[in-house]
């Protein structure tokens, strides 16, 4: 049998459920989730292995309307799913009708790749419901094949993958086939912490935060970690740390937790929160953050 490999890249609006997606797919825990928006900021790939296939998921950013440089970033991770993309995989949840950028969805009803459409969160709907979401669909997207899911239920998302598998072009592995991701491990640290920011404080806060490991030491049996919380104004910070560092230690509790199930070693976690002006804005600093990268 011929090798089968290709990226499978998955795109739509905030909170549709594209990180849960990816998640159950792969079987590994690699994107962030929360109920905010712009949860995901970074295109994270998730590769899947078998002897006769290797599929490279890609989770991408949300797709809004860009307000600063951060997100024209972010929009630059959806843009690039769609130059590189093997299957397209078109997210929505039950209810949505359309797509927040005009140009994205033209790109998806002209793709010349398989497009898949999955409904999901058809949990929390009915069957009339469900009817109507697939003949929407069906009229706005007529080349996709449309498939009802609950990503976070694992319901149809086995049959998803079975047709993946199936519309893969031949091609030998991009990627060697112990690789799970394209990202390093500090990647994950960050986005751990990041996710608890976010589960932990409202409003802007989680939006102006940043997060950058600076060590990442693994012994035999611990790994040890030092990591900043960046922020744009002095008051975050002051928010961030809480009174007499309640709320941050709250952070790094839940954070060192969860490394410690994704790295299945003990971990010992230092956090620091120090203020970087207007960083969602600046060029230099996105860079350095990973961002704007064709720049």
């Amino acid at each position: 049998m011929e090798h089968k490999a290709g990226f499978v890249n998955i795109i739509g609006n905030p909170n549709v459920g594209k990180s849960t997606l990816m998640n159950a797919l792969v079987g590994e825990r690699l994107s962030i989730i929360t109920s905010k928006a712009q949860t995901t900021r970074h295109r994270i790939l998730g590769i899947v292995n078998d002897e006769d296939y290797q599929i490279i998921f890609s989770d991408t950013p949300g797709i809004i309307k860009p307000a600063y440089e951060l997100q024209e970033s972010m929009m630059d991770f959806v843009k690039s799913a769609f130059e590189d993309a093997d299957i397209l995989i078109y997210m929505v949840e039950v209810g949505e009708k359309e797509l927040k950028d005009e140009t994205f969805f033209n790109r998806i009803t002209n793709a010349k790749v398989p497009v898949l459409l999955l409904i999901n969160k058809i949990d929390k709907s009915n069957q009339g419901q469900l009817e109507e979401q697939v003949e929407l669909w069906h009229s706005k997207v007529p080349t996709a094949e449309i498939f009802p899911i609950s990503a976070l239920e694992r319901f149809n998302t086995q049959a998803v993958f079975d047709r993946i598998v199936e519309l893969l072009p031949v091609c030998p592995p991009f990627y060697s086939k112990d690789a799970l991701t394209d990202k390093p491990e500090r990647f994950f640290v960050n986005e751990i912490i990041r996710e608890k920011i976010l589960l932990n404080y409202d409003k802007e806060i989680p939006y102006a935060v940043e997060v950058e490991t600076e060590e990442f030491l693994e012994e035999e049996d611990i790994i040890r970690i030092r990591s900043v919380i960046m922020v744009e104004r002095d008051t975050q910070k002051g928010i961030i740390i809480g009174h007499k560092g309640s709320a941050l230690k709250k952070v790094g509790i839940a954070a060192r937790e969860e490394m410690e199930k994704f790295f299945m070693k003990k971990v010992h976690l230092e956090l620091f929160v120090k203020v970087n002006k207007d960083w969602r804005s600046n060029d230099y600093q996105l860079r350095r953050f990973g961002y704007n990268q064709k720049k």
